[in-house]
């Protein structure tokens, strides 16, 4: 009896103890708050531990909202902190907003944060304005390309100063819609352009052009203004499209006259074929002729007088013909 009677004041020993440290810490921060004007209950800061909350944060952070006079209550703090949400940057924004004088709520700034948003940067860059690069630094590009009206590149590159619009913070497009979308503008502008040479003397042909546009829509930010850093003369694209083109027309040219010349030849073996059918129709239409005269000189159609005058003839024709030829040949002269 007396070894457990031991173990249980021991238990209770130990926990009185532990109670009375925890007890102490709440003591410590309840009147950390009440000389700081802003009193919290005793008994709302020793629960705190037991409902998974940090004292000392959500204290500080209740005394530092009070300090800046902001309305907002211990269970706001706490409710965010049990929605995970990050306490310290919430508040420091909020006084953020209301020393810029920013309209922003605690459920606004609340919703943010838990939205993913970093809601103190967001105020920071509501109050300081930043500079975004166009193309953004580190990126594949070094330089926005476009071609004008006379075939002339030009490659420019652009500041965009843009400030945080909280209304369209949960939901707006980030950085990467504000570089493409004025990306895009820089390379219309240029392209509108009838000379390269009229955006080289007015850069701000590009700025006008590209706000008129209102790119923002949509996004969690606020594009104050639009600045050529710089323009550089790159090819001449006109002309080497059109050098390619013509090289490309130059090759099917060669191409359709290839096929013309193949046509020709074809025809003209087609034709030589069709003159060797002709020959042998008439070196058989020759063979037969003999025996017609033979079937004649045996069916009593053709004496022997007829066949010598066929014969007489037949040599006439052929000392004509070569007498023609050789008339016909030019003579060569002395080597």
């Amino acid at each position: 009896m007396n070894i457990f009677v031991t173990g249980f004041l021991g238990i209770v020993g130990i926990g009185s103890l532990i109670i009375l440290l925890m007890i102490f810490s709440a003591v410590k921060l309840w009147f950390q708050a009440v000389v700081s004007g802003a009193a919290i209950s005793l008994v709302r800061i020793v629960m705190m531990p037991w409902r998974q909350i940090k004292p000392g944060l959500i204290v500080n952070n209740y005394i530092f909202a009070k300090k800046a006079g902001l309305n907002i209550t211990v269970e706001d703090l706490e409710t965010h902190f049990l929605a995970q949400g990050h306490v310290t940057r919430v508040v420091q924004s909020l006084v953020a907003a209301s020393k810029a004088n920013i309209q922003l709520g605690f459920n606004q700034a609340t919703a943010i944060d838990l939205a993913g948003r970093d809601i103190l940067d967001a105020i920071n860059t509501s109050v300081n304005p930043k500079v975004i690069d166009v193309p953004m630094r580190g990126g594949d590009k070094a330089s926005i390309d476009a071609v004008a009206k006379d075939g002339i590149q030009l490659r420019a590159r652009a500041r965009v100063t843009v400030r945080t619009y909280l209304p369209r913070l949960i939901g707006g497009a980030t950085e990467d819609t504000i570089v493409a979308r004025v990306g895009e503008g820089i390379v219309s502008a240029i392209g509108s352009a009838n000379s390269h040479k009229d955006v080289l003397e007015n850069p701000d042909i590009i700025s006008r052009t590209v706000l008129n546009k209102q790119l923002d829509a949509g996004t969690a930010f606020e594009i104050l203004s639009i600045d050529i850093a710089d323009v550089d003369v790159g090819e001449n694209i006109g002309a080497k499209l059109q050098a390619d083109q013509a090289e490309a027309d130059k090759r099917v040219a060669q191409a359709r006259a290839e096929e013309r010349r193949a046509m020709a030849v074809a025809m003209e073996q087609e034709q030589k074929a069709k003159v060797q059918e002709n020959r042998a129709k008439v070196v058989l239409a020759e063979a037969e002729v003999p025996l017609a005269m033979a079937d004649a000189f045996r069916k009593g159609n053709m004496g022997i007088m007829d066949y010598v005058n066929y014969k007489n003839v037949e040599s006439d024709t052929k000392m004509r013909s070569s007498i023609a030829e050789s008339t016909s040949t030019p003579k060569k002269g002395p080597q």
